[in-house]
């Protein structure tokens, strides 16, 4: 059974992800629901509700990370972790190239795909932001908190 955090704690984690998708960047402000509470290691696979182990995450990530945690490298075929916001800077496993999230190593590589960031939905929302001046990634100075 799913541990709901409390609103302290939600609120933590949507102030310390300045209201963005933890993994695609995708803010609050701009989606038709509610971005989630993501257990990056999910309850059933050990994690705990806590700090270090939660991410502010859209809903479509979080549909589609589930309770994985791993996935195949798309360039290798070898089992990868996936990014760890909490652990991982996201700059140094994606980067933005125009409307596209482009993975630098396995876990970029291995993410982007499991989570589909490169889907034609995913460019075609970023295409349409972009040519109204939001930039998904004006954030990514940061280090993981």
């Amino acid at each position: 059974m799913s541990d709901r955090p409390p609103a302290s704690l939600r609120k933590l984690v949507f102030d310390r992800a300045e209201g963005r998708c933890e993994y695609c960047l995708f803010p609050q402000s701009l989606a038709a629901s509610s971005h989630q509470i993501d257990h990056i290691i999910a309850e059933k696979h050990g994690g705990l509700t806590q700090e270090n182990n939660l991410a502010l995450c859209c809903s479509l990530c979080n549909l589609r990370k589930g309770s994985d945690i791993a996935t195949l490298d798309p360039t290798t075929g070898k089992l990868t972790s996936l990014y760890h916001p909490r652990i991982h800077a996201w700059r140094e496993h994606f980067r933005m190239e125009g409307i596209q999230v482009v993975g630098l190593t396995a876990i970029g590589r291995a993410t982007a795909h499991f989570l589909q960031l490169n889907s034609i939905d995913r460019l075609t929302e970023r295409a349409e932001f972009a040519r109204v001046g939001i930039l998904m990634d004006a954030h990514l100075s940061r280090k993981p908190r």
